[in-house]
């Protein structure tokens, strides 16, 4: 069996921006010539996109740094560079993209080609044609360009299937599931018997297909994190229509329905929404010798919970000699028809999810200092700032120097205390502080 991973960890920096240019015309004939830096080219995007024939994310297990190419330089003669090509990373449908660090959803990927960009490549530098104005006709001013957004991302997957089978551990839910598809799980007799979910193709008799789960065992207490099972849980959040697999014959010496209660109840604490999923009972075991009197008293019970007309359909079967299997998938198939897709978040969530906000609400700058008493400035919006300006340049060091100033930088390092002279410090760059 293919290995399952539904968890990766992911880090993905997008192309930086290419850098704008000073340079200015030099032309035969034209005195003077104006300034003629081009911008630089944007930098690649990183973008999610379904490829519906992956399953697993186990890619992403042995490869996990994703890098976007860099935009092209500005160039004399008011050229600008070429922006750099997206790199496209693929995911399988029913992958869901988180912000590792905020939990905040980036994306839910279901639809196969859908497509999301999880990491924006940065802008280009404006080259110092951009710059002139009637009083600095010829600037050399140029910035670098913007660095790409960089991100740890955490996947997660959702399998999409249309059918779950649900129930204890070792009512026959793996056997049941190995007859009708093509999956061959390994089977075993013990509590948590699936680690991970298996997905089989189903065909039924008309030839209607359909993607099967075996969701693993559930034991009680699963949605509160008990052994592995609320990441089980997560599985059948996806599905249809749930198969209820239970065991007729009472073989391990448990109640017919008081299984069926218990797992219900499992379902209804993680997440209610789940019991409004058509369920359809699998009374499965038949072929044991209690089962037919079990099946009796198991149908009074379930008629006087829900009332006759309102009670799930159970389907007698015996996955072991396969008796009444075909019947079972059938009739699962019709209920699939008339049973529209169950969207997974409170809508709300996704519409905002759509418009995932970028770098917004970003404090402006940090103070701190040093243990040789250097004032040290941070900050995203300031670190942007001073990776696009170009060093090379006087000119781009007054600039700097002014939107400093304009964010309030001076007033602040002056309230806490700094004085003529004092050494200042932005990432790699020193400065002295003049008052």
């Amino acid at each position: 069996m293919s290995m399952f991973l539904d968890h990766a960890k992911v880090h993905v920096k997008a192309g930086k921006g290419g850098d704008g240019m000073v340079a200015f015309r030099r032309e035969k004939y034209v005195p003077d010539g104006g300034p003629a830096g081009g911008d630089g080219g944007r930098g690649g995007s990183i973008i999610f996109e379904v490829d519906p024939g992956l399953r697993t994310l186990l890619d992403f297990r042995y490869n996990r740094n994703f890098r976007g190419k860099p935009g092209e330089n500005g160039m004399s003669k008011s050229m600008f560079g070429r922006g750099a090509k997206d790199t496209i990373v693929r995911v399988p449908p029913g992958t869901i993209v988180r912000n590792a660090e905020t939990k905040e959803l980036i994306a839910d990927l279901t639809e196969p080609g859908q497509q999301a960009v999880v990491a924006r490549g940065g802008r280009g530098g404006r080259g110092n044609n951009r710059f002139a104005t009637a009083r600095n006709p010829a600037p050399e001013i140029a910035e670098n360009g913007e660095p790409g957004q960089e991100l740890e991302l955490e996947l997660e997957l959702k399998v999409i299937a249309d059918v779950g089978l649900v129930g204890f551990p070792s009512v026959g839910k793996s056997t049941l599931l190995s007859i009708v598809s093509k999956a061959k799980p390994k089977i075993a007799a013990y509590h948590f018997t699936t680690l991970v979910p298996n997905l089989g193709m189903v065909q039924t008799r008309s030839g209607e297909e359909f993607v099967m789960a075996d969701l693993p065992g559930l034991i009680e207490g699963a949605s509160q994190g008990v052994g592995l099972g609320i990441q089980f849980l997560r599985h059948i959040e996806r599905t249809r229509v749930i198969l209820h697999v239970i065991d007729m014959g009472g073989t391990e010496g448990r109640d017919p329905f008081d299984d069926y209660e218990k797992i219900n109840k499992e379902l209804e604490s993680y997440q209610l929404r789940l019991l409004e999923r058509p369920t359809v009972i699998v009374a499965n075991k038949m072929d044991v010798a209690e089962a037919e009197d079990n099946l009796e008293i198991f149908k009074q019970q379930i008629a006087e919970k829900f009332g006759v007309d309102e009670a799930p359909r159970i389907f007698p079967i015996s996955a072991w000699s396969t008796t009444g299997v075909a019947e079972l998938l059938d009739y699962t198939a019709e209920v699939l028809k008339d049973t529209p897709e169950f969207p997974l978040f409170d809508e709300e969530e996704v519409e905002s999810s759509v418009l995932y906000k970028f770098e917004e609400n970003q404090e402006q700058f940090t103070i701190g200092r040093d243990p040789d008493s250097t004032w040290v400035l941070g900050g995203k919006r300031l670190e942007k700032l001073f990776n696009m300006t170009n060093f090379a340049h006087d000119e781009s060091i007054m600039r700097f120097a002014r939107q400093l100033r304009s964010m309030g930088v001076d007033e602040k390092l002056r309230a806490k205390g700094a004085k003529d002279g004092d050494m200042v410090r932005i990432m790699t760059y020193h400065f002295e502080f003049v008052d």
